[in-house]
């Protein structure tokens, strides 16, 4: 059995193993000349879940405030990272993520609203700089990108394209969401792939609310992957936008927290960088 070489991309297909005659008389078929690329064995699937403008000292997994027990039943199932270094802007950090790159190298030493003429701060992610979905795609992995993408120079979001820097022409199999970079959590212009869907409304009666629709299409999504390739492994890239201005949040969701915050932005700091000590997430010796 040949080896794939993945060290470049795209994968080459391999040389023909058959035998071609004249007719069919004879001929010996090589049914790897009409097959897709085979993912590595054992290659599992992945979900990439980014928080929008969420601080590190927010989450209760990292020592914060706001409970998060889903993400703490992960983190104890697996690592705590502490050592990703963002820009505290929305479009760099999200390039330097996507690529593996410093932010500059991929154009976004800004935001995609703000592309201008020169180097590092173009908003156009070069062809030449792979993006992790577009590697697992040529690998074998179905891909997708939903919630808010932020990734498109301003001037190209439009229907008539180009699409070549949209989450499609970057490595992802399918886009929903929204592709600037704030949108409101009750009516967000929504994207399907490369067309503007519009404003959605509530269904029987209840308000629209993105992050409940952005789950539902994330596993909607999932769901007819699997019942067409139920052993191909998948990549998702959900992004949530609902920590992002404008804050658009349930009244049964803030008021869980009345009253919490009352001590003041000091007090709070303090007992968090506490809570983080016990926990590891930093250091022992650390100081505010």
């Amino acid at each position: 059995m040949t080896k794939t070489d993945r060290t470049t991309l795209p994968i080459r297909r391999p040389s023909f193993g058959g035998v071609t005659n004249r007719t069919l008389e004879g001929s010996k078929p090589d049914w790897n000349q009409a097959a897709q690329v085979a993912p590595p064995e054992g290659a599992p699937n992945v979900l990439l879940v980014l928080i929008d403008d969420a601080g590190f000292g927010n989450p209760s997994t990292f020592g914060g405030p706001i409970e998060t027990p889903n993400y703490t039943r992960m983190a104890e199932g697996g690592l705590r990272y502490n050592r990703f270094h963002v820009t505290a802007v929305c479009s760099p950090t999200r390039s330097a993520l996507l690529t593996g790159r410093n932010q500059h190298r991929v154009g976004f030493g800004l935001v995609a609203e703000f592309s201008g003429p020169f180097p590092g701060y173009n908003a156009t992610i070069p062809r030449d700089c792979a993006t992790l979905p577009r590697i697992l795609q040529e690998n074998g992995y179905m891909t997708a990108a939903l919630g808010k993408w932020h990734l498109t120079p301003d001037n190209q979001q439009g229907s008539g394209g180009p699409f070549n820097r949209w989450p499609t022409g970057l490595g992802f199999d399918y886009f929903w969401g929204f592709l600037g970079g704030e949108a409101g959590q009750d009516d967000p212009l929504i994207t399907e792939n490369q067309k503007a869907i519009g404003v959605p409304e509530g269904e029987d009666g209840k308000p629209y609310y993105f992050p409940d629709d952005l789950s539902e299409k994330t596993i909607d999504w999932l769901h007819r992957v699997r019942a067409e390739q139920p052993n191909t492994p998948w990549f998702v890239y959900y992004a949530t936008g609902c920590s992002h201005a404008p804050h658009h949040v349930p009244a049964e969701w803030a008021d869980k927290y009345k009253g919490k915050f009352d001590e003041g932005w000091d007090v709070l700091r303090e007992k968090t960088i506490a809570r983080q000590k016990e926990l590891g997430v930093v250091p022992p010796d650390a100081e505010l």
